[in-house]
């Protein structure tokens, strides 16, 4: 309908003298529905333009349009309203027209094909595999594989990649404190020390470092190793064999917890090939051939003042150990080479000032930035009883993703990850994820599925069948056509949530689907009613039903039969 409008607006324009080349035309849904079904702002656009009132080149468009004339199966009324909006009516025709393209689709409904021939590759969890997935995660988790879902649902072909680092320092000390766990199960008469602050000390072995990790997960790997290995792993040569044991066990537990809510890779990326292709410092000497990289205090510079900062920021440390950007711009540098059109990164608020200059890094390489989109989610807070839930990944006081899905389930967890936009903070109520009832979001919109499902059951035990034709036309109430309204809004809502990388848009207009058929069963009795009009508002239920399932399913969350 926006397609066909727009169409006609231009046309109607350009017989009024035209507009400029560049010019585009938005439309919105009116809050209020007495405004109509679509309202668009082309006349205050156009003021100008034109050089009169808005109202008055509204006026002069709709005019324009009644000469046309505006196909009467679409539009049934035009109205300038306001200043100047121009609110746009659709005809009854054209709404049963769209619930029989729906229950024609299925569970094709809601895929379009903008992203046809097009190829995206989402990054997002990317833990290094220091210990089990958090809440913390949780939330990057199922961002990253609904923004995936929406863009294959947008005809992207789409590839999801975890990217990390097993090499690295912290890596080095989780081998250190499985070494040091292992060894105190090895010889139990070995001294032990107290690390800890803020008066939470904890009791460890004599050579666990002192920045070492806390959790029960070390000690269970250690358990394994002695098991599996004996008690010989004692000698210097072996020390390598504590980080490997624990890089796998803990990898196979992260890819453990994905699986259970839905979320399966496609590659693996591993920063440490970056630098084993020397990829890293073939990039240093680049950006000094450039002219953007320098030496200064023993450190080498990147000149991100000719990017626009205030200030040059270092890219390897007097140390000569890298900062982030650097991998992170060989990385990027890869990815675009593998040939995506599109190339998403999921992270938390705390990469807010570093991914700019890595995006500008890989410009000034001479790659295609602009195929690079970053969306930055702020942190969670678990709250129980109206209080945050007090958590320390250094104290191994974390809440795991798999603690928080056996609490509340994988549904509910990842329906309240989604709820909020990314760029809020986020409180997860866990009290309210547990509540079983119309308040909990979640229940809201699956148990208005299962109440569909339900009416179907009911109608075989009472022996009316729903099969074969039926005639649309009987649904006149304003509460079937408001259903109607809602339920063609589908593929819109995920085209937008595609293009914004923004899930929650497609859960706010889930909720307003079982809003308005809430309305619709309180209104319009199914069973019991004369015949033909109960096929046509259980062909309407199923639609409804139809749309739930398939815009859940984008979510990840299931839509069940029974509840």
């Amino acid at each position: 309908m926006q397609d066909y409008l727009n169409d006609c607006i231009l046309s109607a324009l350009e017989s009024l003298g035209g507009v400029p080349a560049d010019f585009t035309l938005e439309f919105q849904q009116p809050a209020n529905p007495d405004h109509g079904d679509l309202a668009c702002n082309v006349a205050m656009k156009l003021e100008k333009h034109f050089r009169k009132a808005p109202r008055q080149i509204a006026e002069e468009i709709r005019d324009a349009l009644e000469a046309q004339p505006l196909d009467p199966d679409r539009i049934s009324e035009v109205q300038v309203a306001g200043p100047g909006f121009m609110n746009f009516r659709f005809s009854d025709k054209y709404l049963l027209s769209a619930l029989a393209d729906i229950l024609e689709a299925g569970e094709k409904f809601g895929h379009s094909g903008t992203g046809e021939g097009k190829r995206a590759l989402v990054e997002f969890v990317s833990a290094n595999p220091t210990g089990p997935l958090t809440v913390g995660h949780g939330r990057n988790a199922v961002l990253g594989d609904t923004i995936a879902n929406l863009l294959q649902w947008t005809g992207y072909e789409v590839e999801r990649e975890y990217y990390f680092n097993d090499a690295g320092r912290q890596m080095r000390v989780l081998g250190e404190s499985v070494r040091a766990r292992y060894m105190a199960q090895v010889d139990p008469t070995l001294g032990t020390k107290e690390i800890g602050e803020d008066g939470e000390l904890s009791t460890v072995p004599e050579s666990f470092p002192e920045d070492g990790y806390l959790g029960e997960y070390i000690d269970e790997i250690a358990t394994r190793l002695l098991k599996e290995k004996g008690p010989d792993l004692s000698t210097e040569g072996d020390a390598d064999v504590f980080k490997k044991a624990a890089e796998g066990s803990i990898f196979k537990e992260i890819e453990a917890t994905l699986e259970r809510m839905g979320i399966q890779m496609n590659s693996f990326f591993n920063e440490r090939t970056l630098y084993d292709s020397n990829r890293v410092w073939d990039i240093v000497e680049q950006f000094k051939e450039l002219d953007l990289a320098y030496e200064k205090d023993g450190a080498t510079w990147l000149k991100t003042t000719a990017f626009g900062k205030e200030q040059d920021t270092v890219l390897v440390k007097s140390s000569g150990e890298p900062t982030y950007r650097l991998p992170d711009i060989g990385y990027h540098a890869d990815k675009l080479e593998r040939g995506f059109d599109l190339v998403v990164d999921v992270f938390g608020a705390d990469h807010i000032a570093t991914f700019p200059d890595v995006v500008e890094g890989v410009r000034a390489l001479g790659f295609d930035a602009d195929r690079i989109e970053v969306v930055i989610y702020q942190f969670v807070t678990l709250i129980r009883g109206g209080r945050p839930v007090k958590m320390s990944t250094r104290k191994a006081t974390f809440v795991t993703l798999d603690e928080l899905m056996d609490e509340v389930g994988e549904d509910v967890t990842r329906y309240f990850f989604l709820m909020r936009s990314p760029n809020t903070h986020l409180e997860f109520d866990l009290d309210l994820a547990k509540e079983a009832s119309d308040k909990n979001p979640v229940f809201y919109l699956q148990y208005a599925h299962a109440r569909i499902r339900s009416i179907l059951r009911k109608a075989i035990e009472v022996g009316f069948s729903h099969e074969g034709d039926a005639d649309l036309s009987l649904l006149q109430h304003e509460a079937e056509l408001n259903l109607i309204k809602e339920l063609m809004r589908l593929p819109e809502s995920i085209e937008r949530a595609a293009a914004h990388k923004e899930p929650h848009r497609l859960s706010t207009y889930l909720r307003e689907i079982a809003v308005a058929f809430t309305q619709f069963y309180g209104k319009c009795r199914i069973i019991g009613e004369e015949e033909n009009l109960a096929r046509a508002r259980m062909k309407l239920a199923l639609a409804a039903g139809q749309v739930l399932k398939n815009g859940l399913s984008v979510l990840g969350i299931s839509a069940p039969e029974k509840m």
